[in-house]
């Protein structure tokens, strides 16, 4: 990928989930930071977006902020990633339009950043710009899903627009599954902002764009670790890793956490099965 890809994209990470799924865990730790091999999700997230070349970035928080803000607001972090603190949840669509100042006239990531994720980021970026068909305002990712009665699942035609939408039924026809990371053109934003009353952006935006996203195919891994089940096959997940973070006073802090020996524990429970 060239560095004329990320000019002008500006992502938002969603991060301010109550992580319901995964109590008692995030009872008193927030989702978005739950450790995999180690690692603090979110940064896995930050370090694949720094390693393309993205440098502004916005986190909206909520559930546990107070934790959140302590991550964001270190040195590696102050001068290309702001936390945006919500005093309610305000739903993907929400949260988009809230925040429509920040993305300008340029294309943003939007990333649900509780999901483990790791591909080709880059590659999402130069399909979205280069290779989309035309008339797609947005770019999805998709996988296949292991659980595809819990997922979105989408139908597309020849050229892998979107023509349909299957949003968590029994027996959905298949499971290529919505991955909840897209890249928007101003043209859904500008929609938003003309239908203010919509927040759900999966049930409420998408059907409105039927035939007009494009799809973007994540052969890697991607889990929705909102499960003990998820978190736990996250650990032995397999893959390329972005670089490090700096080494600060937080990782050090963070290094010797109890909730690394908490998803330990929950991991030898699990026993999971792939």
């Amino acid at each position: 990928m060239v560095i004329s890809e990320v000019n002008g994209v500006r992502a938002l990470l969603l991060a301010a989930g109550t992580g319901s799924r995964l109590r008692p865990l995030t009872d008193d730790w927030p989702k978005p930071l739950m450790p995999i091999r180690s690692r603090p999700l979110l940064e896995y997230w930050l370090e694949t977006l720094r390693s393309i070349g993205i440098q502004d970035v916005l986190v909206n928080v909520y559930h546990h902020a107070e934790q959140m803000v302590r991550f964001l607001d270190r040195p590696c972090y102050r001068r290309w990633v702001s936390a945006v603190y919500e005093t309610r949840p305000l739903g993907t669509a929400g949260t988009l339009l809230a925040n429509r100042e920040f993305f300008g006239d340029g294309t943003t990531l939007l990333v649900h950043a509780d999901n483990w994720c790791r591909c080709d980021l880059g590659a999402f970026l130069a399909f979205h710009r280069q290779g989309r068909p035309a008339g797609c305002p947005v770019t999805m990712m998709t996988f296949d899903s292991p659980t595809p009665e819990t997922c979105g699942i989408v139908e597309t035609d020849s050229a892998g627009v979107v023509t349909g939408f299957h949003e968590k039924v029994v027996d959905p026809p298949g499971n290529r599954a919505n991955g909840a990371v897209y890249l928007l053109e101003p043209e859904l934003i500008d929609w938003l902002a003309d239908h203010p009353a919509v927040w759900d952006f999966s049930t409420g935006v998408l059907p409105n764009f039927v035939g007009r996203i494009a799809t973007w195919h994540n052969s890697g891994i991607h889990r929705d670790i909102g499960t003990p089940d998820m978190l736990a096959l996250a650990q032995q997940d397999q893959a390329p890793d972005p670089p490090r973070g700096e080494i600060d006073d937080w990782s050090d802090w963070f290094r010797d956490h109890p909730v690394h020996r908490q998803v330990a524990d929950l991991t030898a429970a699990c026993e999971p099965k792939r």
